[in-house]
């Protein structure tokens, strides 16, 4: 059979022997190719009833009676990154290569992100995937830590919390620091008070792992300065104001904010971004014990500003709050926070979107902007000044849980920004860090929503 097609308006890469091609069509595309083949390939497409509709497959035998070709079903509305990622779950092992109906740099990426399977604790033999051919020309450092980068977020926040204890998350940030030579520090237990992050420890030090702040610096000293900070709760019980049952399931994924950004920070250092990098993962498990921090505590922060705890359950953003300060001393260029921080977002955006809260027009509609190329979307909600009057304490300078059960994703998110007073651009996400459904290319479990688009704003802005 041919490799190429005119009427994919694209030029088909060279297919490797013994490799099997796979060509994409949209409905008017499949008519066009099918009219140029012999009367048996027609014939047989049409009697398994293909028609390109999105998500179809068809394979089509050779006169041998094995496979030669795969047929692929798209539409216009399908970005190039998702067209073959259902494939890996429905070709037999074997090679395959892109022949046309794609871009073949795009269309590998998101093959790879859907062959992605968190089977650590499967006794079973792990089963082979199929493997799809890369032309020449395809970017293989980029795929590969683009990759690497989703894929190590996507294990640390599916690791059950009994083994992504603050500890874990700690020694998993070491090995990217060390594995890309970058400074690494952790602060840890009673060490945290001495060097003045009280916020931190208030929340964490129940729990039988203590409480850290993970500090990671790379790049050149004198280049812009970029500082990400994650959420790292391992586990989040909601403290004395404990969760029910359902809400404390999948609290496992409490350090997805965490997870996105070390995954970002080594897609940073694997492409040799030039900046200055700096990540900071406050790490702790809000759990329940006697020394637990307590409803209207007061507590002290780095920054000097008492925070009121107006509920337990509301911890990452104290938490943050000590990160947040010691990143924005330093007078960033830009500081990054990524943070399951609120089940309002969730509420306002669903849980497949988001939302972004920037204090610069700019650097958010970068963001915006690359998350459309990407499809790896966000939304914009603002930091609305009018409910800066919601978060003022009583107590103490502020409150981490205002009354009332309206505009919570904007509070969280002015409460934080209270912290970043010296960062020159600061931008907030808040996100699910999960998929709580199965899509072609992002299956059901941790997700670092947003990495892609955060790390091609990165680039695009400094490289």
């Amino acid at each position: 059979m041919e490799t190429s097609f005119d009427a994919a308006t694209q030029t088909a890469p060279e297919i490797a022997a013994g490799a099997t091609p796979i060509s994409v069509f949209d409905e008017a595309a499949l008519k066009t190719w099918l009219a140029g083949q012999p009367p048996e390939t027609s014939a047989w497409v049409q009697s398994t009833g293909f028609e390109a509709k999105v998500g179809s497959v068809c394979a089509v035998p050779g006169k041998d009676g094995r496979i030669d070709r795969i047929l692929c079903g798209r539409d216009e509305d399908t970005p190039d990154i998702w067209r073959l990622a259902a494939l890996p779950d429905h070709l037999p092992v074997d090679d395959y290569a892109l022949d046309f109906g794609a871009d073949p740099a795009q269309a590998a990426l998101g093959w790879m992100l859907g062959a992605y399977r968190f089977d650590r604790y499967k006794t079973a033999e792990k089963a082979k995937r199929p493997i799809l051919g890369l032309p020449d020309d395809v970017d293989r450092r980029r795929l590969a830590a683009t990759v690497e980068a989703m894929f190590l977020a996507r294990d640390l926040i599916n690791t059950p919390a009994e083994d992504m204890k603050p500890s874990d998350l700690a020694t998993a940030a070491g090995a990217v620091a060390e594995r890309y030579g970058a400074e690494f520090r952790v602060t840890a237990g009673a060490d945290l008070l001495e060097r003045n992050y009280p916020a931190i420890h208030a929340v964490g030090r129940a729990a039988a792992d203590a409480p850290r702040l993970i500090d990671l610096t790379w790049g050149d000293p004198g280049g812009p300065k970029v500082t990400l900070v994650g959420k790292g709760v391992c586990f989040d019980s909601g403290g004395l104001g404990i969760k029910p049952a359902a809400g404390m399931k999948l609290m496992k994924k409490d350090m997805g904010g965490a997870a996105s950004v070390l995954g970002l920070a080594g897609m940073i250092m694997a492409l040799n971004l030039p900046v200055r990098l700096r990540l900071l993962i406050p790490a702790v498990e809000n759990a329940i014990a006697g020394n637990a921090y307590r409803p209207m505590d007061v507590i002290r922060t780095r920054k000097g500003l008492t925070v009121e705890i107006g509920h337990t359950d509301a911890e990452g953003r104290v938490i943050l709050c000590d990160a947040l300060a010691d990143a924005a001393c330093e007078e960033p260029d830009l500081l990054l926070d990524v943070a399951t921080l609120t089940g309002a977002a969730r509420v306002a955006l669903g849980t497949e979107l988001p939302a972004l809260f920037c204090n610069d027009d700019g650097l958010a509609q970068d963001i915006l902007a690359h998350g459309e190329a990407s499809d790896d979307p966000l939304w914009r909600l603002p930091l609305w000044p009018g409910y800066r009057k919601l978060i003022e304490g009583e107590a103490g300078d502020i409150t981490n849980a205002p009354e009332g059960p309206f505009g919570g994703a904007i509070t969280a998110a002015l409460f934080l920004e209270r912290f970043v007073g010296g960062a020159a651009r600061w931008a907030h996400i808040d996100t699910m860090g999960w998929n709580t459904t199965a899509r072609p290319g992002r299956p059901k479990g941790g997700e670092a929503l947003a990495l892609r688009a955060l790390f091609a704003a990165i680039e695009d802005r400094y490289a």
